[in-house]
């Protein structure tokens, strides 16, 4: 484990007298309030001072973090510190705006000071700080958190209504604008139709989830804390009609798909729906599972307030999920997961998914369904061997379902599918049990969904994660770890490929519209996590064919649709990396 930490700022005696501390309870002596702590609490033994500390215990594959999120001022320096005991204890912050620190120690038998400083960026106004141990070190405390510098502070009006706003680029499903800035504003609130439907930070916004052929009037506020200015000039576009063929789901020209944590918790912590960032254009809600594994009938179970402390009540998600989609976001029910193993073996099973979602979809008002089948759901029965005409139960009911939804409910029922690459790309080599059997029947088993519904389908984000090598087109093996695997895993998709090797037997290409590439949002999500700047290089490579490394594309897709991650929750505990990557390169 290595961290950088920066050097301390100078502050001058002038500033340092209007210094305060803007951590809240950084002593904890009134409990835990406003921290939020994966596995924490407080004790009144030992503290550093006053009556009460912070004690949280690591366990599996959670680190034990507490953090809160305070109000700072823009382009100023802060101290943070903290004094702790126990074995690689950690202290930090994110969301500075400019480079976001940490520090840490490796052995404190009793109270240490940890210390490091930052300066938040232009824009920014708030900062979250946060402590926590390591996986299976045993617990560590904390006590006396302050962060010193300039106050947040509240001003006594809001301020100027904005100037200046125009239209960009207009596509079929989005309208890109932009305003002139607004002195004394922290951020703006951007209307859609009368209805706040963007929190953006800057002086531009892309307006998402359009429909095509359709005339919108847009309006923005500015904000500080004082409250919203009035409302600027109504500006109008009109979406041109829609041309790549790909339905009327609503989707921006690029898309951030993300996973929510919202039937359980884990290391991550449990994220409200109205706590997730505007960024992520289609939530997944993880996971609706059967009631056994042949039943087909699914059910989705909010986490308990025993699991999730902070869960939201049902009325409060549902308001949540109406006022993302009047953003322009679609919130889909995921079915799966890794230990939702569902197998469709028959007609009734069949019958009763359908019956099962379309009460889940009714009951939330979601926008769609993603098919998360993983492990043993899905394999083909000895001697199917053609991808375009299955036999086998489980697939053949399965196809039959989903065909069933999108018919119900029409041309704007979003459909996705996150398999993993042993189920699709693994294909290329092996499909089923082999013509002469022997081979695992799970290989290539998604393929017949697939490409029964390719005209159904709104995206195909395979998991490139928790998958061992895997051959690509040019015959040579792949594995995780780097753009390299996402390059080759995804012109696979793009250009389409012999399955088990019969050139009399092609899995067609998929459009690039309907194609993203599925990473983890960070080191704990999942194995294969990569870097912002692999991230870079594999988009570069297959929407530019620049950067591309050793592999050979086969072609060059401007119009890919753009990234799936596990999971928004994970995200947003590492900081909001993942979504960062995207925003900076698709805007």
């Amino acid at each position: 484990m290595a961290l950088a930490v920066p050097g301390s700022a100078a502050l001058s005696s002038a500033a340092r007298a209007a210094d305060a501390d803007a951590a809240v309870n950084g002593g904890f002596e009134s409990g835990l309030s406003p921290w939020t702590c994966a596995a924490g609490t407080t004790v009144t033994s030992p503290v550093h001072s006053g009556s009460s500390a912070l004690k949280a215990t690591p366990e599996g594959s959670d680190n034990a973090q507490c953090a809160q999120t305070v109000s700072v001022r823009p382009n100023s320096a802060y101290t943070l510190a903290a004094w702790v005991r126990g074995s690689y204890v950690y202290l930090g912050a994110s969301g500075t705006g400019t480079t976001d620190v940490s520090t840490w120690t490796q052995s404190a038998p009793d109270w240490q000071k940890l210390t490091t400083t930052f300066t938040t960026g232009p824009d920014t106004t708030k900062v979250t700080l946060y402590t926590h141990g390591w996986y299976g070190t045993g617990a560590y405390y904390a006590d006396d958190v302050s962060l010193t510098g300039p106050g947040g502070g509240t001003t006594t009006q809001p301020p100027a209504a904005p100037t200046g706003l125009r239209t960009g680029t207009v596509t079929a499903t989005s309208v890109a604008l932009s305003w002139t800035p607004v002195t004394g504003a922290t951020g703006y609130a951007v209307y859609r139709d009368g209805v706040k439907v963007q929190s953006p930070s800057g002086t531009s916004a892309t307006v998402s989830g359009l429909n095509p052929s359709t005339a919108y009037a847009f309006q923005v506020a500015a904000v500080n804390d004082a409250g919203e200015s009035a409302r600027s000039a109504t500006v109008t576009a009109t979406t041109p009609p829609r041309s790549d063929g790909g339905g009327s789901s609503g989707l921006p020209a690029h898309a951030l798909v993300g996973y929510l944590h919202a039937s359980f918790a884990n290391g991550s912590g449990y994220t409200r729906m109205a706590d997730v960032p505007d960024s992520w254009d289609v939530i997944d809600l993880a996971f609706g599972e059967p009631t056994s594994v042949t039943s087909g009938d699914i059910r989705f179970n909010r986490c308990p307030v025993s699991e999730c402390p902070n869960v939201e009540s049902d009325a409060d998600f549902k308001a949540a999920i109406k006022a993302k989609q009047a953003a322009g976001k679609k919130v889909l029910i995921s079915i799966g997961g890794q230990n939702g193993q569902v197998q469709l073996t028959t007609t009734a099973a069949r019958d009763a998914f359908v019956s099962s979602v379309s009460k889940i979809i009714d009951q939330y008002g979601l926008d769609g369904l993603d098919i998360d089948f993983e492990g043993h759901s899905l394999s083909l029965n000895t001697g199917d061997t053609d991808f375009r005409n299955p036999t086998t139960p489980v697939i053949v009911n399965l196809i039959s379902a989903l065909k069933t939804l999108k018919a119900r409910y029409g041309t704007t029922f979003v459909l996705t599918m996150a398999p993993e690459t042993f189920f699709v790309q693994n294909g290329y080599q092996f499909y089923g049990s082999g013509k002469w059997g022997g081979q695992d029947p799970r290989c290539g088993a998604y393929l017949p969904v697939i490409h029964a519904l390719r005209d159904d389908l709104t995206l195909l984000h395979v998991q490139d994660y928790n998958s061992g090598p895997i051959m690509g087109l040019d015959n040579q093996y792949h594995s995780m770890g780097g753009a390299d695997f996402h390059i080759a895993m995804t012109d696979m998709l793009l250009t389409g490929f012999p399955v088990a090797g019969d050139a009399n037997n092609v899995f067609p290409p998929l459009r690039p519209d309907q194609v993203a590439i599925g990473m983890p949002a960070s080191v704990n999500a999942g194995n294969g996590y990569v870097a912002p700047a692999e991230v870079t290089k594999a988009l570069d490579c297959l929407t530019k064919k620049t950067n591309c490394g050793s592999y050979p594309t086969h072609g060059t897709w401007p119009a890919l649709r753009g990234l799936m991650t596990w999971s928004v929750n994970w995200d947003r505990f590492a900081g909001g990396e993942f979504q960062r990557t995207f925003d900076s390169y698709f805007g």
